[in-house]
């Protein structure tokens, strides 16, 4: 039935598409008419990183292309103070950790409406596509931007995707096609397809398919041992699609509707454990959601915003082996999500702005698990913000009010919990003449226990608390020219202190593990960022990127116990990376170094847990040729020139060296 289903839907998307080609065809007037061309200038909006009164970091899609990166993770690895958790593989799991707080604390914002997963609090963000993204960004602390949602100011971190809103100059449509091949099997065809409707409206729709084995070769230490071999059961295949709507309802209001679907069939290769190579676990996922977001500038003093969602996720794990009397073990979960957000942005005089939003929402989940409790949580998250802002302060206070509470069809039902969560933030430009600007944050926050911390089998504790977790920020930024040669400079450094309480844990007790509030946890570190443009001549320009983060997160739980004051699991003290792109007009090249220190995969930091440092290499060289109505962009790159088998999560080897080409072609 799946297949059928799939093979329905790319028929449906390629009769769509060939129904809009027709229609234009056929309203073309064949009267040959001689026109000249005209140019069109579009100006971005974008955020200044050196400005906002906390760490922000920016990528664009000219940035994207520029270094050739064709992963979303690839993007977010080259961020400071962030930890890509990456299970290995193609199609491995791959989860965003901000300043060692947990990937539970990180928001995914998909333009402008937060993913979510009740069930575990993790966003697998290889789920999401970079072909059709038009600016990520990661934010930490508190946002200067007042008008979002509440789900936004209760998280410690965002990461923000933003989709390519179509843009139309000579023609109503707009036709993007290209292919992705590599190492490993892999195989990558993408499609978009943009039309405008009319004067306000505008429509696109993307297809993605992606596959691949995932059998690369690796060589990895193993106790006193050396492992050698090939990993198995690694494949994957997946299916994503997306229709956007966008709609410009004049006098300062706009609407945008999306639908989303994701189909993946993969592989679990597991851990690579000493002569023990059977591995024939395997997991299905399906989601969709459908979100609406409407704005309205409703006099010069007053906007409004109101967003709305329905996420549906279902997922079967299957392990086959011959251990259950069946010959394998099926879980099956399904999660359901309603949202609704709305909000209010009122300027009573320049400079001074105010904002109250308020989100609801309400997550199902079920199982074929026993004892399931088949819980229900409602939401309730809303916040009053404040903001003054000229050329030289911008200063942020909120206040969060949150109130969740559960039901349960069977077994215990968990207490309500209340929180009010304060932040603050400043910015300063100190010179008038000069843009040195120092700033400063403060927030709290706090994680409400996952579905899986309180109900999963017989380790879940309905009566778990929140993590409470502080965040102190304090950083200076300086952007400008430095000489004709450094045609722009942007500097930012950034010291940090969280303090997490009641940290959720897992601990052993007589023949099953629970979940208990007995963790505390101390961070401090420095993220620095430079970026600059090296302006040769008119033919030749060199851009260079780098950040670096030093760490210090410990276990302060217990002054007696063997990891007191130990570095947690997977974070290194310190970590890495920096690019060089020559851009020219034969060819643009492109190298990237990542790197890491050593990490320990388990709390007590001894020789056995400890995991070795890394530094992979990447070169990329793209060129763009102008054929006709056809811009055609030719890249390829080698990844991990080194061929190192290194570890991001203990005994998952990564990839060693290998290669990746794409093709693409607008119009």
């Amino acid at each position: 039935m799946q297949h059928v289903f799939l093979r329905r839907l790319l028929a449906l998307w390629v009769l769509w598409l060939f129904s809009f080609i027709t229609l234009y065809a056929q309203v073309v007037d064949t009267t040959k008419v001689h026109q000249l061309s005209g140019v069109e200038v579009v100006k971005k909006i974008r955020p200044s990183v050196s400005r906002e009164s906390t760490p922000l970091q920016i990528m664009d899609k000219t940035g994207i292309e520029r270094l050739g990166l064709q992963d979303l993770s690839e993007v977010v690895k080259r961020f400071s103070g962030v930890t890509v958790q990456d299970y290995g593989g193609i199609g491995g799991l791959k989860t965003v950790s901000v300043r060692s707080l947990g990937s539970k604390h990180t928001a995914v914002n998909y333009d402008g409406v937060t993913v979510t997963d009740a069930q575990n609090g993790q966003v697998d963000i290889s789920r999401f596509s970079l072909d059709n993204v038009d600016m990520v960004s990661l934010s930490i602390g508190q946002s200067d931007d007042i008008f979002q949602t509440a789900r936004v100011f209760a998280s410690a971190g965002v990461l923000n995707i933003k989709s390519i809103r179509p843009v139309f100059s000579s023609r109503p449509f707009r036709i993007k096609a290209q292919v992705k091949t590599g190492s490993f099997g892999f195989v990558n065809p993408y499609l978009r397809y943009e039309q405008q409707l009319g004067k306000r409206w505008a429509l696109n729709g993307q297809l993605d398919w992606q596959r691949a084995d995932g059998c690369y070769s690796y060589s990895l230490k193993n106790e006193q041992t050396e492992e050698t071999g090939k990993r198995k059961n690694s494949d994957i295949q997946s299916l994503r699609t997306e229709l956007n709507l966008f709609g410009d309802l004049g006098k300062g209001g706009e609407l945008s509707l999306k639908g989303y679907y994701y189909d993946s069939e993969r592989g679990l290769p597991g851990s690579v454990i000493l002569y023990n190579d059977y591995r024939k676990e395997r997991l299905w996922d399906k989601n969709y959601f459908f979100q609406g977001y409407y704005k309205k500038q409703l006099s010069s003093r007053f906007s409004l915003q109101t967003q709305a969602k329905y996420n549906y996720a279902w997922n079967r794990y299957v392990d086959f082996n011959n251990s259950y009397a069946s010959g394998e073990q099926e879980d099956l979960h399904t999660q359901r999500e309603y949202y609704l957000s709305v909000g209010g942005l009122y300027t009573p005089i320049q400079n001074l702005s105010f904002s109250l939003n308020t989100d609801f929402f309400v997550n199902t989940l079920k199982n074929n698990l026993p004892n399931c409790p088949f819980p229900t949580r409602y939401s309730s998250l809303s916040v009053v913000a404040a903001q003054y802002k000229n050329s030289r302060i911008t200063a942020t206070a909120s206040l969060l009010n949150t109130f969740i509470t559960e039901n349960v069809k069977e077994g215990n039902r968990p207490a309500d919990r209340k929180r009010l969560s304060p932040g603050v933030s400043l910015s300063w430009r100190i010179l008038e003449e000069q843009n040195l600007r120092v700033r400063a944050s403060y927030k709290d926050i706090f994680r409400v226990p996952t579905f899986n911390d309180m109900y999963y089998l017989r380790i879940g504790n309905t009566n778990l608390k929140p993590e409470k977790t502080t965040q102190y920020n304090l950083g200076v930024t300086w952007s400008g020219e430095v000489s004709p040669l450094f045609s722009y400079l942007n500097v930012t450094v950034d010291g940090y202190y969280n303090r997490v309480k009641d940290k959720i844990i897992a601990l052993p007790t007589l023949y099953v593990w629970k979940m208990m509030n007995f963790g505390e946890v101390s961070i401090g570190g420095i993220d620095a960022n430079v970026s600059a443009e090296i302006f040769c001549n008119s033919s030749l320009s060199v851009l260079l990127q780098g950040n670096y983060t030093w760490q210090h997160a410990i276990d302060i739980t217990d002054a007696s116990a063997k990891n007191y004051k130990d570095q947690i699991p997977y974070t290194p003290r310190h970590a890495g990376s920096a690019s060089v792109s020559l851009l020219n007009k034969w060819v643009n090249v492109s190298y990237l170094l990542t790197c890491a220190g050593d990490r320990y995969a388990l709390p007590q930091n001894i020789e056995d847990n400890r995991i070795d440092a890394y530094v992979e290499q990447t070169i990329s060289v793209n060129r763009e040729f102008q054929l006709g109505d056809c811009r055609l962009r030719l890249q390829g790159e080698v990844l991990n020139i080194g061929n190192i088998n290194y570890e991001i999560i203990k005994y998952y080897p990564m990839p060693g060296c290998s290669f990746r080409i794409l093709v693409a072609c607008s119009f």
